[in-house]
């Protein structure tokens, strides 16, 4: 059934794209773009090039613009290709993503956390810089591990090959219920708020009107995202682009300020240091979160032209860039701005503008709601894969694992991720499931450690186009288990408990449905019917 199902919209796609050729010659232009490999009647199969009549080979073909397309949608799939996503993040496109779903709302509205739990300037500054260069070492192992399996997923996949499918699921489950869900929804509310702010500056904004415009928001990214996957990365690479400016802005009046001998809240930096083991792990928790999306490109691997080459070079050129922002961002902070000022300001970079740059001002609020569009849009187009690579193994519903059959988006992942995200937008619990589950990200980043440790003993020649010096690894592994177990000793909370809980939970799902294959009756019909209705087909690796 589903077979029929892909070759009907295959078949309706083909169409609409003769159609786009015909009006397309009439202009002077001449093209079928690439070649879809469509069943016909009498069990053989043509391509769309050849169904088109051109005279030129499918590979020249699917290089060719479509002035009669839509350029967004990018070439077709070449001959003897069924549907999957296309490859079209390059190198640019991937360092924005890294850099533009890292940089969030944190550093400007709230980078006082760590200062809180450390006590002193001089130590917080210390661990944003630590987190960033934890931030690069894990990036750069996972880089041997994206470069060894190019599927996507991230974490999902390196454990389907180290540890095989319960863990790799125990992972899906967190992360697509709550933690990617939770990152989207948390990141909607920070722009909707300041969006509201700048129309209601008397008072606060009502929570339902913010609530609104987040879940309006959370519409927007998704359309997007569905929409196209090149509409996505251009929106991505903007959006990076102008949040660095605002970054680049905050320095230079940094700059002037130390110019200016500006120094005092830069003196005695270690007074009031705080050694207590539990609120170190816990500052670094605050740091790691404002760093956290260092391995979204790990998600998209699929999609990444060259990812032997870009997938690392987007890393070392991304992260070490972001830890450079933060640390002179804070810098900058504290030419205008004391400990104590940093701590109590609801939101710091305005401030900071209301004492740099006079009737500009209004520039910050604006920084902040332009970096937390782009941080969500990114947050978006990394979990969709998620969802589409444990679906394709099973894991989740089928209908996850589909794609569009002529823009070759995961829609329907992305439209799941979606929808959980807006329900948490509405229930209002957001930070509770932050608090309950920002540590078990750390379980994850550790399990791809230990992943690719032991990947290097039960594969050792598995093709590495990358490779880093196994100590990254180890060291990286050894500070993830001191970050799960050093507040769990230092100050037990019901909280831990209940996440692991819920990872356990996962099992119950998991007996039945993923390892005796168990499935109602009546999920062909739903899956059908939603094919139908979205447009999507399954991608090859649900017909080996």
């Amino acid at each position: 059934m589903r077979g029929k199902i892909w070759h009907l919209l295959c078949s309706s796609a083909r169409s609409a794209n003769q159609e786009n050729n015909v009006s397309g010659n009439k202009d002077g232009g001449a093209h079928w773009r690439g070649g879809i490999n469509i069943a016909n009647g009498n069990g053989t199969s043509v391509t769309a090039g050849d169904a088109a009549g051109g005279g030129e080979t499918d590979a020249s073909l699917s290089e060719v613009a479509v002035p009669g397309g839509d350029k967004l949608e990018g070439a077709d799939a070449i001959e003897d290709d069924a549907i999957h996503l296309k490859r079209r993040v390059g190198l640019f496109s991937g360092v924005a993503l890294i850099v533009g779903t890292m940089i969030g709302s944190g550093i400007f509205v709230s980078p006082s956390g760590l200062l809180i739990r450390t006590g002193s300037i001089g130590l917080s500054f210390i661990i944003w810089v630590a987190c960033g260069v934890l931030s690069l070492l894990g990036a750069l192992a996972y880089a041997e591990l994206g470069t060894m399996n190019t599927s996507s997923g991230a974490e999902y996949a390196y454990f389907m090959d180290a540890f095989g499918p319960m863990p790799a699921y125990l992972f899906s489950w967190v992360s697509t219920l709550v933690l990617k869900p939770s990152q989207l929804a948390i990141i909607c509310l920070s722009f909707s708020k300041y969006a509201v702010e700048a129309f209601v500056s008397e008072c606060e904004p009502p929570n339902s009107v913010v609530k609104m415009v987040a879940v309006l928001a959370i519409a927007v990214i998704l359309y997007i995202n569905c929409y196209s996957v090149n509409l996505a990365t251009g929106v991505q690479n903007v959006f990076t682009a102008a949040k660095l400016v605002a970054i680049l802005i905050i320095i230079c009046g940094g700059a002037y300020k130390l110019a200016e001998g500006n120094t005092q809240h830069l003196e005695n930096v270690f007074k009031g240091t705080t050694y207590s083991l539990g609120n170190i792990a816990t500052a670094f928790y605050t740091g790691l979160w404002a760093y956290d999306g260092w391995n979204n490109l790990n998600y998209v691997t699929e999609e990444i032209k060259n990812p032997s080459v870009n997938l690392p070079r987007s890393i070392i050129i991304g992260i070490p860039l972001v830890t450079m922002c933060y640390a002179l961002i804070n810098i900058s902070y504290l030419t205008v701005m004391s400990g104590i000022e940093l701590i109590e300001s609801e939101a710091v970079a305005v401030t900071f503008g209301k004492r740099i740059l006079g009737v500009m001002a209004w520039l910050m609020p604006l920084s902040v709601t332009v970096s937390t569009f782009g941080s969500a849009n990114g947050t978006l187009f990394a979990a969709g894969r998620l969802c589409f690579a444990a679906s394709r193994e099973g894991h989740l519903l089928d209908i996850l694992s589909y794609v569009h059959v002529r823009r070759f988006t995961p829609a329907p992942g992305l439209i799941f991720h979606s929808l959980i995200a807006v329900a948490m937008v509405m229930s209002g619990t957001i930070d509770s499931l932050i608090d309950f589950f920002s540590f078990t990200a750390w379980i994850f980043y550790g399990g791809s450690m230990l992943a690719l440790i032991v990947m290097r003993r039960t594969k050792p020649n598995a093709p590495r186009p990358y490779k880093v010096p196994l100590i990254i690894p180890v060291v990286v592994l050894v500070i993830s288990i001191y970050l799960i177990a050093a507040p769990i000793i230092e100050n037990p909370q019901i909280e831990y408990l209940y996440a692991a809980l819920f990872i356990v939970a996962g099992l119950i799902f998991y007996v039945p449905f993923v390892h005796y294959a168990i499935a109602p009756s009546f999920m062909d019909s739903v899956t059908v019917f939603l094919q139908l209705l979205l447009e999507v087909a399954p991608t090859q690796s649900m017909f080996d």
